[in-house]
């Protein structure tokens, strides 16, 4: 039978079957030409031109092994470090993006049998970091790049800088409140005077001694005949008075506000952390795993287990699952409702909302608390609405 003509129904028909992925077992590696069926692999497998490659991938078959295995690599390991990065990721993904090109070169012509023992490879050579779960095999690139090293070490001398600044002052702020405390302690301490006698009690004859004790004053005296009459009333004594009570008010007000400034200080420090989870907040429910029945449903967080896990109620079923918060997502009320930062300097603080930035992809939020009243920007991914 000819081939059909250009742009007839049978050639349209051709192209279009021949545009897509076919079968692995239909795929001549050394031809690079892909059949559609059994019987064009067949017919392939005959031809002169097959014959020829094979004659010559016989003269050195490792040549040809080497090459392939090479080509494999390579492309393996750039859509790793350019499609994921230094992120752990499980082989059987990369695997699928990677096939998903339809000129790619294919497991069965490189020295590999099988994806478990190219991951195992690439581990012994110390191109990526390989562990095994129960789930498959987990890969994570390690970037070897001057440059990338060079950066992540600029960055980290640059995170290490900051935090010691924020520490020197907040220690600097801490003793002068230190200092300021022991100061006012000893100026409160009460200073007690003597007894004084008056000139006559020392001319008299020989006196009494008496102890006389009173809150806060315990005093010895010597007293003369003539002030024994004297001495069973009280005694004038001049003492420092105590602090009034507006003096007390104020100075607490005083410690309160420096309180607040070191909260302050210490809120603006780095406190994101890879875990968001909070009891009584409101999420979505974002993976597939669990079928159409809980996929983009809302739920309340009723308990959060090993920071990254939470046991969720479903508010329409009521339904109660176990999920991990990369199957969870914030739910970002209407303006107006009452949310709770998860991430950030104002990590635990509840909120309102007032408004949200759909290009920037954040909310303007204002604080409770201590920070009553102030306005903040946070993202999306950073607050969520409470139950």
């Amino acid at each position: 039978m000819g081939k059909a003509e250009f742009l007839t129904p049978k050639s349209i028909s051709n192209r279009i079957k021949a545009k897509g992925l076919q079968k692995l077992r239909w795929y001549c590696q050394m031809c690079q030409k892909q059949c559609r069926d059994e019987n064009g692999f067949k017919c392939h497998c005959m031809s002169e031109s097959h014959q020829r490659q094979l004659l010559l991938a016989s003269e050195n078959p490792t040549k040809f092994m080497d090459y392939f295995s090479d080509e494999f690599k390579r492309d393996f390991l750039e859509l790793l470090r350019r499609r994921f990065g230094t992120k752990r990721v499980h082989n059987n993904i990369v695997y699928n993006e990677y096939i998903s090109y339809r000129e790619h070169v294919h497991m069965n012509s490189t020295q590999w049998e099988t994806l478990t023992d190219f991951t195992k490879w690439l581990g012994r050579e110390g191109l990526c970091k390989v562990d095994e779960t129960p789930k498959g095999w987990y890969i994570q690139y390690i970037d070897r790049d001057p440059e990338t090293i060079r950066r992540q070490e600029e960055l980290a001398r640059k995170k290490k800088q900051e935090m010691d600044d924020v520490e020197r002052s907040a220690k600097f702020i801490e003793e002068q409140v230190r200092r300021g405390r022991d100061g006012k302690e000893t100026e409160e301490t009460p200073v007690f005077t003597e007894l004084k006698r008056e000139s006559e009690e020392e001319k008299g004859g020989s006196g009494l001694a008496f102890f006389f004790f009173f809150p806060g004053l315990l005093t010895f005296s010597v007293l003369g005949p003539s002030a024994l009459k004297a001495a069973a009333a009280p005694p004038s004594v001049k003492r420092k008075d105590p602090p009034s009570s507006s003096d007390s008010k104020s100075e607490k007000k005083k410690k309160s506000a420096l309180e607040e400034i070191i909260e302050e200080r210490k809120k603006k420090q780095p406190s994101r952390t890879d875990y968001w989870l909070q009891p009584d907040i409101v999420v979505k429910v974002i993976t597939k795993k669990l079928g159409e029945k809980y996929h983009k449903k809302k739920a309340v967080v009723t308990e959060v287990r090993d920071r990254y896990g939470a046991v969720v109620k479903l508010i329409d079923s009521g339904d109660k699952l176990k999920l991990d918060q990369n199957h969870l997502e914030t739910v970002i009320p209407a303006p107006g409702k009452r949310v709770l930062i998860l991430n950030g300097p104002y990590r635990d603080t509840e909120a309102l909302l007032e408004g949200i930035d759909e290009k920037n992809f954040s909310a303007t939020l204002t604080l409770d608390g201590h920070l009553k009243g102030k306005r903040v920007t946070v993202a999306y991914e950073d607050f969520s609405k409470l139950a």
